[in-house]
């Protein structure tokens, strides 16, 4: 990959590029176990072999075709019962991000907790991870990966950048524009700015205040999401008006309901 130059104060400054890996993000612990990873230093790979998401569920990319990176901080500020938080600004960057590429678009959204689609089709998707220190987060882990040029997925509900608008992309500057848009929303993060983004969140959010079909513990149901809690559950309104807060291993959107 070509040099990769992100306009940053630290995000991206100590960068990391690899030919081939099995993750970025076990390679960014390595990293911070060797006491190597400075505020900001980010892992890049044009193969990743050993991706990871959200549930467990393994990640597909195609060879230097996609951006895959994890980003290291030091959110010392941020105790580790507000560790969702950090999922919103990293979710909200990646959506900023797609959205200058992509115009705004109502069909781009953040599926819960941290997905990025198109209408109902996966664009990319985020792993974070988090070190403590006692009640604090020392060091945190945020991996990355948006399909860009790959248009041949396994997976019916996948889709890229190229899919959707017929052209090819130089990922070098991509990665720079992400790695400044991360930097944009974490600072924003870091300065308290906690309620500007649980509403731009809320904003963004897939099937937000509409109804449709969850699974929770092998049943359908109807239900309409209503809000997220602070440590990341989703607010999930069911026939009757009850409502309830469930985990991530706890509901799952039916797609193409």
């Amino acid at each position: 990959m070509e040099p990769i130059s992100p306009q940053t104060l630290f995000t991206g400054q100590q960068l990391i590029w690899l030919p081939e890996c099995g993750s970025t993000n076990t390679e960014a612990r390595e990293l911070i176990g060797q006491n190597r990873a400075t505020d900001g230093c980010t892992v890049i790979t044009d193969k990743q072999t050993a991706g990871r998401g959200q549930r467990g569920n393994q990640w597909e990319a195609a060879p230097g075709e996609n951006l895959t990176l994890s980003v290291v901080w030091r959110p010392a500020f941020l105790p580790a019962a507000a560790s969702f938080h950090l999922n919103l600004a990293v979710a909200l960057a990646v959506h900023d991000w797609a959205s200058a590429l992509l115009g705004p678009d109502p069909a781009l959204r953040l599926k819960w907790p941290n997905d990025l689609f198109y209408q109902d089709q996966k664009l990319g998707g985020i792993l974070i991870e988090n070190t403590l220190n006692g009640a604090q987060i020392h060091y945190s882990v945020a991996g990355i990966g948006i399909n860009v040029n790959q248009t041949q997925f396994d997976a019916p509900t996948a889709t890229s950048l190229s899919r959707l608008t017929g052209r090819a992309y130089a990922l070098p500057p991509l990665a720079a524009r992400l790695l400044e848009s991360l930097e944009r929303r974490y600072l924003q993060l870091r300065a308290g700015h906690v309620a500007a983004l649980q509403q731009a969140y809320r904003q963004v959010l897939y099937r937000y205040d509409e109804w449709h079909t969850f699974e929770v513990a092998g049943k359908r149901a109807p239900g309409r999401i209503v809000d997220v809690t602070e440590a990341g559950q989703l607010v999930v309104e069911q026939a009757g008006g009850q409502r309830r807060s469930f985990g991530l291993q706890e509901i799952r959107h039916v797609l193409n309901d």
